[in-house]
């Protein structure tokens, strides 16, 4: 959605050696208004285009496509826009659970960029684990030819995974986000340190229970789940996935990691 960092850039680094110097690589940059909740931070959501457009040229992108609305959702009074993706089976739990209508915005959104620009691979990052997830179902289930790639998440060198929100924060509330890495790494040892694994609900408590150590910090959810199914799991092993949600302040940060 524009604002980019390393993160993303490290997404065209990936595209670039997919396909070769002799291939195209297409960054889209647009603030998709559809996956944003009715109280969320649509508009307030750091937009940079100049910003990102150097960085894209620096980093030897060939196009970039930034539509504004009226091109992705052209409307009217006698034809509103009213069709949507909806994936049913991965986007119910997590970000699901806690934003409704956010994965059908993504879903549809995607389906719109794949059918305008017509990739032959597409590049995400994991910081978002389970969107990924729910675009790779899409792609199969609706027989886009589209490769996915998924990037591992890149970090602070503090740990803290990076993302456009991450300047919401003031130097205290950036102190504080920390924590978020510093539970996934204690949720590790746990699991690490046990032959049979830990009971997905004890270890989701004391993951909430070590962030909301943190006086600005307020758990929304915290998951272990299967990361090919999404489902919760009763027991935290080896291979399994945590998730979390966690506001720092009024900034809402998400992060993951494997067991």
């Amino acid at each position: 959605m524009g604002c980019l960092h390393e993160g993303h850039l490290r997404l065209v680094d990936r595209a670039r050696r997919s396909v070769g110097p002799e291939g195209r690589v297409v960054v889209s940059i647009y603030v998709n208004p559809i996956q944003f909740g009715a109280n969320e931070d649509l508009s307030r959501y750091p937009r940079d285009l100049t910003r990102d457009l150097q960085l894209c040229r620096a980093r030897g992108v060939d196009a970039v496509f930034a539509p504004g609305d009226r091109e992705i959702y052209p409307k009217s009074e006698k034809h509103p826009h009213s069709t949507y993706v909806v994936e049913e089976l991965l986007a119910g739990g997590m970000e699901g659970a806690a934003r409704p209508t956010h994965f059908r915005g993504v879903t549809t959104v995607v389906a719109k960029l794949f059918n305008l620009v017509l990739p032959d691979i597409a590049i995400f990052g994991s910081k978002d684990f389970q969107q990924a997830a729910v675009v790779g179902r899409m792609i199969r289930d609706l027989n886009f030819p589209v490769r996915l790639i998924v990037v591992p998440t890149v970090r602070e060198k503090d740990g803290l995974a990076m993302s456009s929100r991450n300047r919401y924060l003031s130097v205290e509330e950036r102190q504080q986000a920390c924590v978020l890495y510093r539970a996934i790494r204690m949720a590790r040892r746990r699991v690490r340190e046990s032959s049979s694994g830990v009971p997905g609900a004890r270890l989701c408590r004391e993951v909430a229970g070590m962030i909301g150590k943190e006086p600005d910090a307020r758990v929304e959810y915290v998951s272990v789940f299967d990361p090919a199914t999404l489902l919760p799991v009763r027991s935290a092993s080896r291979g399994m996935q945590l998730a979390l949600a966690v506001f720092v302040g009024k900034t809402r940060l998400i992060d993951n990691g494997e067991l």
